[in-house]
């Protein structure tokens, strides 16, 4: 079972940068050895699912997600240096923190060590091993995988949709399969799990919920589980996930996401989430009215905050949506998104020069955040700072993000500058976008001839 939310646009490039990274081996790199591709398998033989483990003791303890185990009837572990091992049971779940401890087969295996997540600050390094989902290959019995290796940085530690259980927020990129895989410092020691993929951050389950459980000796099946998980609201829950962010399948999602709200309408992650599939829909009134259960139920969820802030802007209700985006930086204050869209909401209402200072701090945190240098242009083109403004539009240009308005800023910028060949490239690049603009057709005939 996968559990993935966006898809992280930062991941590919970050993921050849660890390639390049990992060609030349040292002696501080992370011993891969003790990384494990997790395949889990229905009764019927079928693999329902990929993951990524680590082992923690040398004799064979192995800890997931309890996500990556939903639905399994057995799992097989799979080592870089050739090793592979069923797992006999399971020591330990914790289906809300959503975390597993498993028990291999009897052996001797390779370990990680794990580290202390309490005393994680903002802005440490981060980096992150897994197996990408799309690059594991099975056939006849074998499975191939190769592991990946991400970097980045904390961007803090905060709760999400449980007030009690906090989250390493990251901007080290958690692809497809990373599930369970480890979050390691720059001593290479295991401060989290990866759990959940985002756009630009991505979320870790701290080590120190797992520590207090790692000596447990006592077992329990597969089949033992899945008769627990019949009536689990987070079996439900991962599942209706799994068909949503894995399958694409927002209708399926709904419907279990539904019946877990028949069953306990309190279940905050199940509002999120199926916010999260009407929204995929196109079903924005009912997407909006599920972040709003969603924050009556969890009110300083920085997810639920932003996103129904976004609602609230592109309908016109600019002051609740502002309202909305500072609350979701005073509970998290690194997020990029929300800062980003704080800084349009403050340019909206005629305020750049507050925004700026928004804008700023997203952009050093994510250099490559396209729409934040959009925004950014708007603040200082408001403030008639001509040279800053065309340096941000054309940033977010080259990231790829063409918007008609502000080509026409930047046709505002080149004319005010007299620079007249500009002003007609932008004139024609504008007729393109839209070929029927009178506007244009008649600013380009009034355009000075340039010889």
């Amino acid at each position: 079972m996968k559990l993935t939310h966006h898809k992280c646009f930062a991941f590919f490039s970050t993921l050849l940068l660890s390639l390049c990274l990992l060609s030349s081996a040292s002696a501080h790199e992370v011993n891969k050895n003790a990384v494990a591709l997790l395949i889990a398998k229905d009764k019927a033989g079928k693999t329902v699912g990929t993951g990524s483990g680590f082992v923690v003791q040398p004799e064979g303890t192995l800890v997931t997600n309890y996500h990556v185990l939903v639905d399994a009837h057995s799992v097989k572990a799979y080592f870089p240096n050739g090793i592979q091992a069923d797992v006999k049971g399971i020591h330990k779940i914790d289906r809300t923190k959503d975390f597993a401890i498993l028990k291999l087969d009897d052996g001797f295996y390779s370990t990680l060590e794990l580290g202390d997540s309490s005393s994680i600050k903002s802005y440490d390094y981060t980096s992150a091993l897994g197996y990408l989902s799309e690059n594991i290959k099975e056939n006849d019995g074998t499975v191939e995988g190769v592991i990946a290796q991400t970097y980045g940085f904390v961007l803090g530690v905060h709760p999400q949709a449980f007030p009690n259980i906090p989250f390493i927020y990251t901007t080290t990129a958690f692809g497809q399969g990373f599930s369970g895989g480890p979050l390691v410092d720059k001593s290479n020691k295991v401060v989290g799990i990866a759990t959940i993929e985002g756009r630009s951050i991505n979320l870790a389950i701290p080590i120190q919920n797992i520590k207090p459980f790692l000596n447990e000796t006592g077992t329990f099946s597969f089949q033992e589980l899945l008769q627990q998980d019949k009536n689990s609201k987070e079996a439900m829950y991962y599942r209706g996930n799994f068909y949503q962010y894995g399958l694409g399948d927002p209708n399926k999602a709904i419907d279990e996401f539904e019946k877990i709200l028949e069953l306990d309408p309190s279940f905050t992650l199940a509002h999120y989430d199926l916010a999260v599939a009407y929204r995929d829909l196109g079903m924005e009134d009912q997407a909006i009215e599920q972040y709003e259960k969603t924050i009556a139920l969890q009110p300083n969820f920085p997810e639920a905050l932003s996103n129904l802030g976004g609602y609230y802007f592109r309908s016109g209700k600019i002051e609740e949506a502002k309202n909305l985006f500072k609350k979701a930086i005073e509970v998290y204050p690194n997020f990029i998104q929300a800062l980003s869209n704080l800084g349009a909401v403050l340019n909206k209402l005629g305020k750049p020069e507050e925004a700026i200072p928004y804008l700023k701090k997203a952009l050093t945190l994510n250099p490559e955040f396209a729409i934040t240098s959009f925004n950014l242009g708007n603040s200082q083109f408001a403030l008639k700072r001509f040279d800053e403004a065309q340096k941000s539009y054309e940033r977010s240009a080259k990231m790829g993000l063409d918007f008609l308005s502000m080509r026409w800023k930047l046709y505002e910028i080149h004319l005010n500058k007299k620079a007249y060949k500009k002003a007609k490239e932008e004139l024609q690049t504008i007729l393109e976008m839209d070929p029927l603009s009178e506007e244009a057709k008649q600013k380009l005939s009034e355009l000075p001839t340039v010889h």
